[in-house]
């Protein structure tokens, strides 16, 4: 697995240090942008306690030494300010290595689909070339106990129609209009002809093609 890096270092440290730098003034921007990026609720609970912090400040700023208010605003500073940016530097990484981590998911995701896409193919090949080892494979059949993976393949010829609308995400009334189409004509030999026999929409058929096969 690529080794995750630090998207714009420079950028991260300066928001990490903002609470101190602001003295808590800015805590509230500085999660609020943490919250909205990540999509974390907790974040914007603490957005919330940081606002309150900074209010309380706000609030205090020109209380009289040694009075309870002068006791709130020292605490409110203190938790706006270094418990902020002690908190900032502990999430850092998480709120601005997310765009890589997305990039990461979507390849590995690319890398999975591509590989279903080349089980299929090999599983395709074994139903043209021979039906007979296919059926005993069970391609096609995700309804029935098997050890082979064909890549998410559907047998039109034969499978339920649980399986037919799991498979080909079509609805269970298209699957039952493919299943009286398969036992009017004995069952079909391509996409094309199982979608015009059952007629199904004509978007449909590519998709029969790809996750189709049409075992004998």
């Amino acid at each position: 697995m690529a080794k995750e890096k630090p998207q714009r270092p420079g950028l991260s440290l300066a928001w990490a240090l903002s609470p101190l730098v602001t003295v808590g003034m800015g805590t509230p921007l500085t999660f609020g942008y943490a919250a909205a990026r990540l999509r974390s609720w907790t974040l914007w609970l603490a957005t919330g306690l940081y606002l309150i912090a900074w209010i309380t400040m706000f609030v205090t700023a020109d209380s009289s030494e040694g009075t309870a208010e002068d006791v709130a605003f020292v605490i409110a500073c203190a938790i706006g300010s270094v418990g902020a940016t002690v908190h900032a530097f502990a999430i850092k990484d998480r709120v601005f290595l997310e765009p890589d981590r997305r990039s990461l998911a979507f390849r590995r995701a690319q890398k999975e689909i591509e590989q279903r896409r080349k089980l299929r193919t090999e599983a395709a090949e074994i139903a043209r070339n021979d039906p007979a080892m296919a059926i005993e494979m069970r391609i096609g059949r995700p309804d029935l106990p098997r050890s082979y993976d064909d890549g998410g393949l559907v047998d039109v010829n034969h499978a339920p129609a649980s399986a037919l609308v799991t498979v080909l995400g079509i609805t269970p009334e298209q699957a039952e209009q493919l299943i009286r189409a398969r036992e009017q004509c004995g069952g079909f030999v391509s996409a094309e002809e199982a979608a015009a026999l059952a007629d199904l929409p004509p978007n449909l058929t590519s998709r029969l093609a790809e996750y189709g096969v049409f075992l004998p």
